[in-house]
């Protein structure tokens, strides 16, 4: 692992997902080495020359994070790195980001795949807006293995029940749903009673990582090699319109509160003309 300290000039990023103001991201890179994470892009304009998974840069920010300028705005804690990746133990730049907001107004949300935030919860409970979400996918410990190096779904599912049973709003972020993998009624069912909310994101293949995964496939799992070429080669979205309808009929039947994120790009085009 390459490990480098950059001084930044301000912990906030303008954002263009759609339900976010502003991202915060404390860190670049991330070593949880997700092989579907649209994130390794960032290599583009950092240099990094190592593989996604293999480097991390330590943000230092000498500047205070303006709390006028985000009161009221929705903040997204973190859209291109786990804020808390192993060495957030160590070097606790999430945590001081944590102290400077507690004061604010802001609606926070945390994204992560990791036990670690448990470390906070005396500053989570201390927040007025916040949700946290963390993302499952399988409920397969092999395939989730296989998939990345963060915390096992039994711990993610933990950490979900012990931040609910401390009042803290919680999001099960099931992404990215492999298609005929992802097991998403099971999990929801297994998690319901102590997630507030779900949240639905779709698979997409792009850049380098789309060969591995659909290498994986072969090899792996390779009754379902000529779906996923249909889907990811040949650009036949049936799977996905068939599956958000699937979705959102066992959601509205079971009064579960859920958002639905299949068509990201509609809304980032749509948050853009100000809709």
């Amino acid at each position: 692992m390459v490990v480098n300290e950059i001084t930044v000039n301000d912990y906030l990023t303008k954002s263009n997902l759609p339900d976010s103001d502003y991202v915060i991201n404390p860190y670049v890179g991330c070593t949880h080495g997700c092989k579907y994470c649209y994130a390794s892009f960032m290599k583009r304009f950092t240099g990094h020359k190592e593989n996604w998974g293999d480097f991390i840069d330590i943000k230092r920010c000498n500047k205070p994070i303006d709390l006028r300028k985000i009161s009221g705005k929705n903040i997204f804690l973190s859209s291109v790195t786990d804020c808390y990746n192993q060495y957030e133990k160590n070097f606790c730049i999430t945590r001081n980001i944590l102290e400077q907001l507690i004061d604010s107004d802001c609606n926070l949300s945390i994204s992560t795949k990791s036990k670690l935030i448990l470390r906070d919860i005396d500053l989570l409970k201390q927040m007025k807006n916040l949700i946290v979400c963390m993302s499952i996918n399988t409920l397969n410990e092999k395939f989730r293995s296989d998939m990345d190096n963060a915390s096992t779904i039994k711990e993610r599912m933990d950490t979900l029940k012990e931040l609910h049973n401390n009042g803290i709003y919680t999001v099960l972020f099931m992404s990215p749903i492999f298609p005929y993998i992802t097991e998403w009624k099971e999990i929801i069912d297994q998690t319901k009673d102590y997630v507030d909310e779900y949240w639905f994101e779709n698979l997409n293949l792009r850049g380098n990582y789309k060969k591995e995964i659909l290498d994986y496939i072969r090899i792996y799992y390779s009754n379902l090699y000529s779906d996923y070429i249909d889907i990811y080669l040949k650009k036949n979205d049936k799977y996905w319109k068939e599956l958000a309808e699937e979705i959102n009929n066992y959601c509205n039947l079971n009064n579960i509160n859920y958002t639905n994120y299949f068509y990201h790009k509609e809304l980032v085009e749509k948050k853009k003309e100000g809709n």
